[in-house]
């Protein structure tokens, strides 16, 4: 017998391995976008009016920390007061950037990230909506008779088809629709007209101001300023960089665009209610200031008030804040004056109980003063030194006398409201009226309340972009008003013949606006061209399917 051998599987899995036929793959199996899928998909989300609507409320949240927490451009001193009886939580927060809320990165990024979602999503939207104007109104449905608003209407004797169809579109250009025109012939003619496209322009004039809006602010946090001032009464300020107490520029801004004018407080006048349920509260604030607008101008007397500021050279002074400023003069041991001068307390309640420091470094050793500023003095076993009453009635001084090393020569920077005691040994207490002194202990000089003034702090603040965030701000009300008020709707008119000659007109109407009727400018068309013979007021099942 002839030997058979079994090759079969070596042969075809050698056909298998050398054959250059396509492999089938499975259909079933997913297969990726791509990268430039993730960028559509990525691109798609962000400019959807969900995300933006998101990113607005992100950005109203985000704004929240800079109405509860003081902030840096509009108030340093309580920013810094802040910081020094906070330390650790202070440190994270400024971190954070907590304290300069509007000029954080996270701020920025939601602010920017805001603004390409809306122009992503509106500016296709004006675009598309532009060619629509230019386009011509949408052809009239195949069957009027299953639109919402329907009217067979019967033309006046004599008239033709033709002149049916003139007398409607006439009718409508009066009304200011936008007219399209078939002529007929012979057997059918037909009108189309539309109107209301004010309301979606209103719509995207609306989200235009918005991003006008946007771009106004960033315009001015580029290149506007703002700074702050404490100004005592008979002093001045000079508006440089070096003499605001805070000063916060815009990334784009320029220190020579500061306009060269200077003021000089001449008086500060603070009024307040006496009695009744409100009593101590402010009636008035008011800073007489003799202003020089440019180097060699005449000086000029203006008065600031709260909402009522100084403008000059398109720059705004704005009255912030005031305060009392003790004047202290410090002798030592031979009866010279080492110290001498209106010393700025900070008001920490609604009646001006204020805290300050005096240091006098001239001193061997060195003396250092802390205390309250009382504009009504009054002590109690509860809350010890306080004011009860925000105007200057009783004035008086609690001082707490430090001798020892200052730590001004170290080098690191100090604040001129804090007293740094950690080296310093304490003399005694006391308690001075105007025109008292306090000799103090060991020999170490005296204290005297030569009287006091008042002082206020001033906010200067420069913003080219207000102009155009007040035209978008009007853009938006009124695009507003367009998008509630414009109703948009379509009206249709087809001119037929029926068998033996006779001409049947359909009039119908299609509104494009919820919560609002088109039935009112269907009859009045409907007029226009005959008698109504039959009317249809609701659309029947599928009427959608003639949109």
């Amino acid at each position: 017998m002839t030997e058979v051998r079994d090759t079969a599987p070596e042969t075809v899995d050698a056909r298998q391995s050398f054959s250059t036929a396509p492999v089938e793959t499975d259909p079933a199996a997913p297969v990726g976008i791509g990268v430039s899928g993730w960028l559509r998909w990525v691109w798609r989300t962000l400019t959807s009016m969900r995300t933006a609507l998101i990113l607005l409320f992100l950005l109203a949240l985000a704004s929240v920390p800079g109405s509860l927490l003081p902030q840096r451009g509009t108030n340093p001193i309580r920013v810094n007061d802040y910081l020094a009886n906070d330390p650790v939580k202070g440190r994270i927060l400024d971190r954070l950037g907590f304290f300069d809320v509007f000029s954080a990165p996270w701020f920025a990024a939601i602010y920017l990230l805001l603004f390409v979602s809306l122009a992503g999503c509106v500016l296709p939207r004006s675009l598309q909506h532009w060619r629509i104007l230019r386009s011509r109104p949408p052809a009239a449905p195949r069957n009027l008779g299953r639109l919402p608003e329907h009217r067979r209407v019967e033309p006046a004797p004599g008239t033709s088809p033709q002149q049916s169809l003139d007398a409607a579109a006439a009718w409508l250009r009066k009304a200011r629709w936008r007219v399209d025109t078939t002529s007929y012939d012979g057997s059918t003619g037909t009108v189309a007209a539309e109107k209301g496209y004010a309301r979606e322009t209103g719509n995207l004039v609306f989200h235009l101001a918005l991003l006008g809006l946007l771009v106004a602010i960033a315009y001015g946090s580029l290149f506007g300023f703002k700074g702050t001032v404490i100004v005592r009464e008979g002093s001045s300020f000079a508006d440089t960089r070096g003499q605001f107490d805070s000063f916060t520029p815009g990334k784009a801004y320029d220190d020579a665009t500061l306009p060269p004018f200077a003021f000089t407080l001449t008086k500060f006048t603070a009024d307040y209610q006496r009695g009744g349920q409100q009593n101590g509260a402010a009636r008035e604030f008011s800073a007489d200031v003799r202003v020089v607008s440019e180097p060699g101008a005449a000086p000029t007397t203006q008065n600031i008030q709260v909402n009522d500021p100084l403008v000059v050279g398109g720059v705004k002074v704005f009255l912030v804040g005031h305060g009392y400023a003790p004047t202290i003069t410090v002798r030592d041991a031979k009866g010279e004056v080492v110290f001498r001068d209106s010393v700025v307390f900070l008001p920490q309640d609604g009646n001006f109980t204020s805290t300050g420091v005096v240091k006098a470094p001239d001193t061997v050793p060195q003396l250092g003063l802390q205390g309250f500023f009382l504009p009504t003095a009054a002590v109690d076993s509860t809350l010890g030194p306080h004011s009860t009453f925000p105007a200057a009635d009783d004035p008086a001084v609690f001082l707490s006398a430090w001798t020892g090393d200052l730590g001004l020569d170290s080098g690191r920077p100090q604040s001129v409201y804090k007293l740094d005691t950690t080296r310093m040994t304490r003399l005694g207490i006391d308690a001075l009226r105007p025109g008292e002194s306090w000799t103090l202990p060991g020999g170490h000089g005296t204290v005297t309340l030569d009287g006091y003034i008042q002082w206020a702090s001033f906010t200067v603040a420069s913003d080219p972009g207000k102009e155009l965030a007040l035209l978008a701000a009007v853009a938006a009300i009124t695009g507003l008003a367009l998008s509630l008020l414009v109703r948009r709707r379509r009206v249709w008119v087809r001119v037929s013949a029926e068998p033996g000659g006779v001409t049947v007109v359909d009039v119908a109407g299609l509104t494009r606006s919820e919560h609002a009727s088109v039935a009112e400018d269907v009859d009045a068309l409907a007029a226009a061209i005959g008698t109504t013979t039959s009317t249809r007021t609701t659309a029947p099942e599928g009427a959608e399917e003639n949109r």
